[in-house]
């Protein structure tokens, strides 16, 4: 009964949606009354939605396996933490899920923006459209409230034990949080196109939602990639995977229409370029959508393979984006200002970068679709790898951090003299410099590309710690979330640098009671251990590492054989230290009785989820302090 409930709930909720749109569009906006009324419509149909979501939360508690999907995707033995995060384990839940944090964005807009703006009425209606297209799809293709009848199963078939922890469990959440974030600002500026008033000032009132959504994406991002490291066993952070590419297209995106915004909110310079932006953010979040859920492509992030709910996202999506382009191109004479960009002003920096930006979007969508292209018209399939991607993303990103180095001197509408001499940056350059031939004289690398690299991402954070002490001494007024996140962003391409040039794995042979040594370490298989859990079985390996000095470390890898789906999967064991992990996996058991056994040292690993979390508490800093302004 409480599932009908909350099926029906999902479908008054769309209908009031529906109806929220056709007010917004059939009645006199600049009606104060008027935008009230939509706006309580809008949040009725919002706490409707929410109610239904939060029945099926305490369905899901409670194993009611009557509905199928919690049959399939839960079990009475898991934990009630896991039995709520199983909602977000596959398709359809996860689907709701999604739909639930787009309209909770609206309605925190809807709630905090006042009724005098004169953009608020159709941009809920926009939010509304798109809230009906995706529940019509959750209603019709993806259904998660089907039932089994007449008897239900007695348990359920349980969660995929991949997905049973605790980082898994709030990186999709997360993630949804900052791909449909950018609904407020896609939605402000489909308003502002259809309104045609260009004195209204659609950038400040987005700003704040905007960064929140970027923060959200920034952090998703980063847990996601946290766990496929620790998790999957593979050891690394970043592989160019289909789905993990489609998760970053929308970051640099947003990225960019960050950096945009903040100078269309000073003045009308790059207003094109932030319409246009955040139609691209958006749409590149609908298109993860469908690559994720269409079963296009193969990879360990997809959640369904259906080409016919493909179609139907493909076909919404493609409508949204083209109806649009068609207001943007409409409304495109009448935004092209009549101010130039002055060279080498900041707003000519950011526009370079937004170049740089759109061509790595575009680089990899080419990356993305190629091989299905390729596929479709000759029959076989081709990958696109790191090689690919390395080849693009390197020299861009290093050229985008030499731009972001000379503008962080220039001013605004102001020209700047990039040849004159100036101490901080003179002084940012010969620093990094000499500290990049130490490493090179020290540790031996040869790649001219890592050294560029080390180069420039040294070079923006020696030139922002110039910025930070000239703050403290000459108090000179500097922007403290731009020099942070900034840094993050040096610190993240130094990182990355170092981890790609000093991380090693080696795969051994090695019998219980056996020895080996690997850099420096002697590594003994001391202990096998068979454990009995409450819905998987281990078998836990103990190695002891010791290293010249005497120090010594126990790591121990397991494989677990989960009961219900009879699925083997491998935990990782990972020691760490401030500069490396030390990370190995228990690999299968050979005739000989021996067992193979990977070995990874990753450098400076952690340095590239600790320069992420500084990027993203930048953000939420800024957010934070817009809101004390407003």
């Amino acid at each position: 009964m409480l599932v009908q409930i909350a099926h029906f709930l999902s479908i008054l909720s769309t209908g009031l949606f529906f109806t929220t749109f056709l007010l917004s569009f059939l009645l006199d906006n600049k009606d104060r009354n008027i935008t009230k009324l939509i706006s309580r419509i809008y949040s009725h149909g919002f706490l409707l939605l929410f109610v239904s979501f939060l029945i099926y939360v305490f369905l899901a508690l409670n194993d009611s396996f009557n509905v199928l999907y919690i049959a399939q995707h839960s079990n009475s033995l898991l934990p009630n933490f896991y039995k709520i995060t199983s909602i977000w384990s596959a398709h359809e839940g996860s689907m709701y899920l999604w739909i639930v944090f787009l309209c909770l964005w609206g309605f925190l807009y809807s709630y905090f923006v006042s009724p005098e703006d004169e953009l608020k009425a159709k941009a809920l209606g926009i939010i509304s459209l798109i809230a009906v297209g995706f529940l019509s799809f959750l209603l019709f293709t993806s259904n998660p409230f089907e039932t089994i009848l007449p008897v239900a199963p007695i348990d359920g078939a349980d969660i995929n034990p991949v997905l049973q922890d605790p980082a898994l469990a709030i990186h999709p959440p997360t993630l949804y949080l900052g791909y449909v974030g950018f609904v407020i600002a896609f939605a402000n500026a489909i308003s502002f196109l259809l309104n045609g008033d260009n004195k209204i000032k659609w950038e400040d009132s987005v700003r704040i939602w905007s960064i929140s959504a970027w923060v959200f994406l920034t952090v998703g991002i980063a847990l996601g990639s946290w766990w496929a490291y620790y998790e999957l066993g593979w050891g690394g952070y970043w592989f160019w995977d289909p789905v993990e590419n489609v998760a970053l297209m929308p970051w640099l995106a947003a990225t960019a229409f960050i950096h945009s915004l903040s100078v269309s909110s000073k003045s009308k310079l790059l207003r094109i370029w932030t319409i246009l932006l955040s139609i691209m953010v958006f749409s590149l979040s609908l298109f993860g959508a469908f690559i994720v859920r269409s079963g296009i492509i193969d990879s360990v992030h997809s959640f369904a393979n259906d080409p016919e709910r493909g179609l139907y996202l493909l076909s919404f999506a493609g409508i949204l984006v083209v109806l649009s382009l068609a207001v943007f191109s409409y409304r495109l004479p009448s935004l092209i200002s009549n101010k130039n960009i002055v060279s080498f002003s900041k707003e000519s920096f950011i526009s370079i970068n937004n170049i740089i930006f759109g061509t790595l979007i575009f680089s990899t969508m080419l990356g993305i679709l190629y091989p299905l292209i390729y596929e479709y018209l000759y029959l076989q399939k081709i990958s696109v790898g790191a090689p690919y991607y390395n080849a693009i993303f390197v020299p861009s990103t290093i050229l985008a951090s030499l731009f972001l180095f000379f503008s962080v001197d220039a001013k605004w509408q102001r020209t700047y003299k990039v040849i004159n001499t100036h101490s901080a940056m003179l002084l940012s350059g010969i620093l990094s410099l000499l500290i990049t031939v130490l490493v090179m004289f020290f540790s031996k690398i040869s790649s001219l590309w890592i050294l560029i690299s080390l180069f420039t991402g040294l070079l923006v954070i020696i030139r922002y710690i110039f910025v930070i002490v000239n703050f403290l001494v000459n108090k000179k007024y500097s922007n403290p979330y731009s020099i942070a996140a900034h840094i993050g962003l040096g610190m993240l391409i130094v990182s990355i640098a170092l981890n790609s040039e000093f991380s090693s794995e080696r795969a051994i042979n090695i019998n219980l009671k056996g020895k080996d040594t690997y850099k420096g370490y002697e590594v003994s298989f001391d202990n096998l251990e068979l454990i009995k859990m409450s819905n998987h079985d281990s078998v836990k390996a103990s190695f002891v590492f010791s290293d010249s000095k005497g120090k010594r470390f126990i790591l121990s890898p397991e494989k677990r054989k989960y009961f219900t789906r009879g699925q083997i999967t491998t935990e990782t064991a990972i020691y760490v230290t401030p500069l490396k992990d030390i990370y190995i996996t228990l690999g299968d058991q050979l005739e000989d009785g021996s067992w193979i056994v990977n070995i990874q040292f990753n450098y400076f690993i952690r340095w590239v989820w600790l320069s992420a979390i500084l990027m993203a508490l930048a953000g939420s800093f800024l957010a934070f302090s817009l809101r004390r302004v407003d």
